[in-house]
């Protein structure tokens, strides 16, 4: 399997995982008499599943970005780019009204 892919895999099982610690947390702590809704309701544990299975996509998709953005090259130090041609000051023109 490509190093890439991988990368991308793991990086989404640690979102999904941070997402079951995030609900369980919710759902412990009460936040918003949330575990009681959740209880009390008959379609309660569906709502838990979509709650994870959001909060899992966010988590992810911000997991995996951060790990492809410290992905730079750290070997090779940044250059100064190329360099650009400064233009003197623009002169002012009259400009004619035309019929």
């Amino acid at each position: 399997m490509p190093p890439l892919i991988r990368l991308y895999i793991r990086n989404v099982l640690i979102g999904f995982g941070l997402s079951a610690a995030f609900v369980t947390a919710l759902l412990w702590f009460n936040v918003a008499n949330l575990w009681h809704l959740v209880s009390t309701s008959d379609m309660g544990l569906v709502a838990v599943i979509m709650l994870f299975m959001f909060n899992g996509i966010v988590f992810a998709g911000v997991q995996a970005a951060i790990a492809i953005m410290r992905l730079g090259d750290k070997e090779n130090p940044p250059t100064r780019g190329k360099t650009q041609r400064v233009f003197n000051k623009a002169a002012p023109v009259k400009v004619t009204e035309q019929r």
